[in-house]
């Protein structure tokens, strides 16, 4: 009788996932499998796959040199980029999170206005913010007596355009480092302040330790979209000038609908999947030092 009950109770939980399980079987199981096929062989959509084992990854880690300029590309806003954005993020969190400004609600929706702003919106808006000769950012350097660089049409200033982008629309960053401040508690600074310990001391032995699960969500989301990152370089500069924001998904993209070489893509997308995994764990794994008493 139990055993009975046990497989009717196991029956009904099947069921009950049973949609799920479909949905993973067909939109993510499949897929990746299909797509591991794929790097394996010489495909371009319209004629059958051909088999090649190995030699689209050979001629990816080999011969191809603007894979290496792409992955620079990436690597490059992943840490120049990242590091950047996450300490200002962090930054502009503590100063929204102070309790002697009024009117700090205000501020803190500023902050946060331009992450509803859509992307294809914002990577417009920006080009129009970073043009060279008549751009905002430029026209008020003008004003002080600076020359604004070249941005998005320089090779050497590109990429930290999108950085500035980057930065202008990290609202959930803040939010999310906001909320974590919040729930540190008053007495710890109290103590800290009778033990001697300034603003500073603070901030790297109280602040930081407590804001650590919040950073490592921060930086493993960030970089993962860093590496999935398309639309801005695709909208912005379709990659130039001279490569300078050929990023790793645009490369890909370039790769599967452009020159139709789909296995190759292929190819290229588990080689992400393998950089992002090793990227995630070295993070995790510095991640479990900091902070850390001896």
């Amino acid at each position: 009788m139990r055993h009975r009950i046990e497989h009717i109770n196991l029956r009904n939980g099947l069921l009950f996932v049973s949609p799920w399980i479909v949905g993973f079987l067909f939109f993510t199981a499949y897929p990746l499998l299909s797509s591991l096929y794929y790097s394996l062989t010489d495909y371009n959509i319209i004629s059958e796959p051909e088999w090649v084992g190995l030699d689209n990854y050979i001629t990816l880690l080999t011969s191809d040199t603007m894979f290496y300029k792409v992955l620079t590309n990436t690597l490059y806003m992943i840490f120049v980029g990242i590091t950047t954005i996450t300490i200002g993020a962090i930054l502009i969190s503590i100063l929204l999170n102070s309790k002697r400004i009024r009117g700090m609600s205000i501020f803190r929706v500023i902050f946060f206005l331009p992450t509803l702003v859509p992307l294809v919106v914002l990577s417009v808006l920006w080009i129009w913010v970073l043009q060279p000769d008549a751009g905002v950012v430029n026209t008020v350097l003008g004003f002080l007596g600076l020359d604004g660089p070249g941005w998005f049409a320089s090779p050497s200033w590109s990429k930290p355009g999108l950085i500035l982008l980057g930065f202008w629309g990290a609202g959930n960053m803040i939010i999310i480092y906001l909320a974590g401040l919040q729930g540190i508690s008053d007495s710890l600074y109290e103590s800290a302040s009778l033990d001697g310990a300034g603003p500073i001391r603070q901030m790297w032995s109280i602040t930081l330790p407590m804001l650590k699960p919040a950073i490592v969500f921060n930086v493993i989301t960030g970089v993962i979209g860093t590496l999935q990152s398309f639309a801005e370089a695709f909208i912005i500069t379709e990659g130039g000038p001279d490569g300078s924001t050929t990023f790793y998904s645009l490369y890909l993209y370039q790769n599967a609908f452009q020159y139709a070489k789909m296995g190759y893509a292929s190819a290229m997308a588990w080689i992400l999947l393998i950089i992002s995994l090793l990227i995630t764990l070295a993070l995790f794994k510095l991640s479990n030092g900091f902070g850390s008493e001896e």
